[in-house]
């Protein structure tokens, strides 16, 4: 087994060898050096002693290099490692390099290392166990007979190897090992300990024991310093390498912006003349981009541009849009993050991603930094600690407020930001200095609805022209922000293509307005003879209390097919977009209401669950004209907030005056409810062959209530008939001017801006 393990131990070093010998011809025309490492100093001294006694000498031999342990053997010039001439078929036409790349080197040096210690670090201690004797056994037994070769001292492990004669006899018998170890107390005294009692056996100076002295300090460091150069080449080979993990987080702190640059690349995009309507705001946001253009211009002036714009209104007026808008006309960097995306659950990365934001904005100055729903990052500061996350926001905010207007200055940095919230952001932030204008977006008017009906058509198949569509539907559209506008044109090019038309015609978006208003119809819904009869008198009721009525709205459309966005039956007036109400147009909003109701009581002498959204708006506007609009006969001119505020807050008015308050609605309500019973008494007959018409088709529209009972007794009512979408209705509503395209209007605006 002993012998075995040697010559498998000594065999592995030497396939090492030749591996090495196959990478590396040039380098191994020299003698090739392997080092050993062992842990304990005494099993790598048996190694060598052991090979040398087994008469291997022209295989290796051993050689002290500053103490340092090595092999050396020699290879046969004859060896195919040295074969390094060039054949005809061979593909390697380079010619060999003589100065190999060092780090390569290097690694294939520390692998060797690596396989050969793992090779002979733990099994060479199993294989040579040597005994441990005592200093009187070593001196009687060993020393005095005359049976030691030498004497091999460690100087870390302060022990000696006693290495015997070949065919030692210890105690009369052979014995199992030929090392002893021998543990020494004072290392200082040890080689003279030897010799003293070396004089008292009578062994003569000359044929003393030689003493080797062994240290392997260097070589156990080697390891140390391999692992370091190891680990060092690997950061060195990888540096560049991206880990996905390790990224994320190392620019945690990092703001996440998206940069609209159109020195490197053209910020592809809207402009402004792809924004339809706002023409107001268009012009104060294009003074920043002129602003940004021709700085010099402004500051020959003496003027200063203010350092911040708010964007405000509604969702889905064009805020974001009009903020591309600028990203494209602007030729400057565009910076553009969420609100969202500062807050963080760890501590401070608010903070520091404001910072880092408005760094790389400063160093690509002029520029313009947008950050969109800024009411994640600029609500209002509370005295009251109501938790961490709430200290998280205002350590955001309150670098926000430093860097839009602190010591630094920004100059060149613009800051745009949109929010729908404005009642919730800081003061602080909407001071001068900061966020200098505050500009209104709101809910487009006629006029921009049909701009825009026009701008997202341009884009469909029609059957004729936008501008034939768009004035019927701006006015079928009142209150319809810019997204419900193009979520309509949509919506009609795919009830089209459902129905596989090849153009979208005028009966598709009138579809697209009644399913984005109402949902779409529910015709599978069950309903009773007695229900859908009922339904039909509180549909018609309605409908004709706002066809008689003085200061009712055009009627457009009576259905009583139940829809996915109302329990069942609907009546779609024109909804005017006037300003000012006086009381009786309030009190005639009031009687559309109870009309249907009223019907149903008439006929069924009963009332029903439906219309409880009707009863709502009419308790709504009843309470409106008393407490807020000051219209009340008995409270008088009084205004206090309406029925949506808080009713747990303490009322600023006493509890006689809220009583007051309750019996005049009431008694406004009722007075409403008997004025609509008395229009319905009178048109009975009108109520009864609506009714009746309307259970046969389920929907009519304008001109089937106009042959049914006749057209609408008070004149100057909007009414546009529903499905005339043709040039005749354009040519029977009169000629109208030519309509001016947005590249048009831009050029006035621009020309409006140069003239300021």
């Amino acid at each position: 087994m002993f012998h075995s393990s040697i010559w498998f131990k000594y065999s592995a070093c030497r396939s090492i060898y030749l591996m090495n010998c196959n990478s590396r011809k040039s380098f191994l025309k020299r003698k090739s050096l392997i080092i050993s490492k062992q842990n304990s100093f005494c099993t790598r001294k048996a190694v060598l002693v052991w090979l040398d006694k087994q008469n291997l000498p022209s295989l290796l031999s051993t050689k002290s290099i500053k103490n340092l342990e090595v092999f050396k053997r020699n290879v046969s010039k004859t060896s195919v490692c040295l074969n390094t001439k060039k054949e005809p078929n061979d593909s390697d036409k380079n010619p060999p390099e003589n100065n190999f790349n060092f780090l390569k080197f290097l690694m294939t040096w520390a692998v060797l290392w690596f396989i050969y210690s793992l090779l002979f670090r733990n099994s060479n201690q199993r294989r040579f166990e040597a005994a441990i004797i005592s200093w009187e056994e070593f001196k009687n037994d060993i020393l005095a007979k005359g049976e030691v070769d030498k004497l091999i001292y460690s100087l870390e492990t302060q022990q000696v190897l006693v290495v015997l004669q070949k065919g030692a006899i210890i105690k009369n018998k052979h014995p199992s090992s030929p090392f002893y170890i021998l543990k020494v107390t004072d290392s200082s005294k040890f080689e003279g300990k030897l010799r003293e009692a070396e004089k008292q056996l009578g062994i003569s100076p000359k044929n003393g024991v030689p003493i080797e002295y062994y240290s392997n300090a260097a070589i156990d460091t080697l390891p140390a310093i391999l692992t370091v150069l190891i680990i060092g080449l690997l950061f060195y080979k990888f540096r560049n390498f991206k880990f996905p993990g390790l990224t994320d987080f190392m620019n945690i702190s990092k703001a996440k912006f998206t940069l609209v640059d159109p020195l490197t690349g053209p910020g592809k995009g809207v402009k402004f003349s792809d924004v339809a309507g706002l023409k107001e705001a268009k012009i104060e946001i294009m003074e920043f981009v002129d602003y940004l253009k021709r700085p010099e211009h402004y500051k020959s002036l003496g003027a200063k541009v203010p350092k911040g714009a708010l964007l405000l209104g509604p969702p889905g007026c064009g805020k974001t849009l009009l903020a591309k808008a600028v990203a494209t006309e602007a030729n400057v960097p565009f910076l553009s993050m969420n609100g969202s995306e500062f807050i963080e659950m760890i501590g401070g990365l608010g903070a520091a991603r404001v910072r880092d934001l408005f760094n790389e904005a400063k160093k690509r100055s002029p520029c313009i930094v947008y950050i969109d729903e800024i009411d994640a990052v600029g609500k209002k500061r509370s005295a009251v600690d109501s938790g961490r996350g709430d200290r998280e926001g205002e350590q955001t905010l309150n670098q926000l407020l430093v860097e839009m207007d602190g010591v630094v200055s920004n100059e060149g940095v613009v800051l745009l930001a949109s929010t729908n919230r404005a009642d919730v952001l800081d003061s602080a932030l909407l001071r001068p200095g900061r966020f200098d204008r505050q500009i209104l977006i709101d809910l487009p008017t006629y006029d921009e609805r049909r701009q825009i009906f026009e701008q997202h058509l341009k884009s469909i198949h029609l059957e004729q022209k936008p501008e034939l569509y768009s004035k019927r539907l701006a006015y079928l559209t009142p209150g319809f922000s810019g997204a419900d506008i193009a979520n309509v044109c949509n919506e009609a090019a795919l009830h089209a293509a459902r129905h596989k038309k090849k153009i979208v015609q005028g009966d598709d978006l009138e579809y697209a307005v009644e399913r984005v208003v109402g949902g779409t119809e529910k015709r599978s819904s069950a309903m009773s003879p007695e229900e859908k009869k009922m339904l039909a008198y509180y549909e018609a009721g309605r409908g004709l209390v706002g066809w008689l009525s003085k200061y009712g709205e055009a009627l457009l459309k009576i259905t009583i097919v139940p829809r996915t966005a109302t329990a069942a039956g609907w009546t779609q007036f024109a909804q005017s977009e006037k300003f000012l109400y006086t009381k009786e147009e309030l009190i005639g909003k009031m009687a559309m209401g109870l009309g249907g109701r009223v019907a149903v009581s008439l006929i069924f002498n009963k009332v029903t669950s439906k219309g409880e959204n009707d009863l709502k708006k009419v308790t709504k506007l009843a309470y409106a004209q008393i407490k807020t609009f000051g219209m009340g006969e008995k409270v008088g001119l009084m205004s206090f907030d309406g029925p949506g505020s808080d009713e747990n807050v303490k009322k600023p008015y006493s509890k006689y005056l809220a009583a007051l308050y309750d019996e005049e609605a009431r008694m406004l309500i009722t007075s409403v409810y008997k004025e609509t019973e008395k229009i319905l008494l009178e048109n009975k007959e009108k109520l009864l062959k609506l009714t009746e018409e309307l259970i046969k088709k389920e929907t009519l529209n304008y001109e089937d209530i106009v042959k049914i009972i006749g057209p609408p007794p008070h004149a100057g009512k909007k009414l546009i008939e529903p499905f005339e979408f043709e040039l005749s209705l354009t040519q029977a509503a009169g000629p109208d001017e030519p309509p001016i395209s947005n590249e048009k209007i831009d050029s006035k605006e621009e020309n409006t801006l140069d003239n300021k």
